[in-house]
């Protein structure tokens, strides 16, 4: 896809077809075109892909510190990505977009050694609301964002994506909540797919001798 089309300069780095994060932690096959219009932005810990019509994905990738690590390792996967998906980033939904809710959510067991899936319901959400007309005294519109959070090596990684048909397609849209469930989860994981993430950094040569090396929770399928 072409890619040269980006709204400012990025702290990370465009190589070919491929975005590469400010850390290195990742990389990703570019998903808009700029045909489409599509554009790259970020910041150090958020890439965020869109275009003109229909598209609009982010990656977020936080590496954890000292505390988040120790809470990681009391909770376990699970609740841990329960508990930071609640404070940080549906605080920040609630926040930005009053009234914003979790629709529902799941934890997939296979997909990056347990990830959490979330639906989140944003009232005056979307980001295509230069396009929603708006009529007097009509309730914003109700965007639906689909969120795959997960945990690999140091990182907690969250990609996120807007079901945009469900603002612009207004009376035509006709959807059914497992259907439009079914649509974002494709599309989360098709993302997902497209990401390659940097190696894990060696382990020194002289912690190898101090007993057997412990196996990485994000080791285990």
């Amino acid at each position: 896809m072409a890619h040269r089309v980006q709204s400012g300069p990025l702290i990370g780095q465009v190589e070919e077809n491929q975005y590469v994060s400010p850390t290195g932690a990742f990389r990703v096959t570019i998903p808009v075109s700029a045909a489409l219009g599509g554009s790259i932005s970020d910041t150090e810990n958020v890439v965020t892909f869109q275009d003109s019509f229909t598209t609009h994905e982010s990656i977020a990738c936080f590496k954890m510190d000292a505390s988040l690590q120790r809470e990681h390792e009391a909770r376990g996967r699970k609740d841990f990505l329960i508990w930071f998906f609640s404070n940080f980033v549906q605080a920040d939904f609630e926040h930005r977009f009053p009234g914003a809710r979790v629709e529902s959510a799941h934890f997939l067991n296979k997909t990056e050694s347990g990830s959490l899936l979330i639906y989140n319901l944003l009232p005056g959400g979307s980001m295509f609301s230069d396009r929603i007309m708006v009529v007097a005294n009509e309730a914003p519109r109700l965007a639906k964002r689909g969120n795959l959070a997960f945990v690999h090596d140091e990182y907690i990684f969250i990609i996120s994506i807007e079901l945009t048909e469900k603002v612009l397609e207004r009376s035509a849209y006709n959807k059914t909540v497992a259907e439009e469930d079914e649509i974002l989860r494709k599309r989360l994981l098709g993302l997902l797919g497209k990401v390659t993430f940097a190696a894990p950094p060696a382990i020194p040569a002289a912690n190898l001798t101090n007993g057997p090396a412990q196996i990485p929770a994000t080791a285990v399928k």
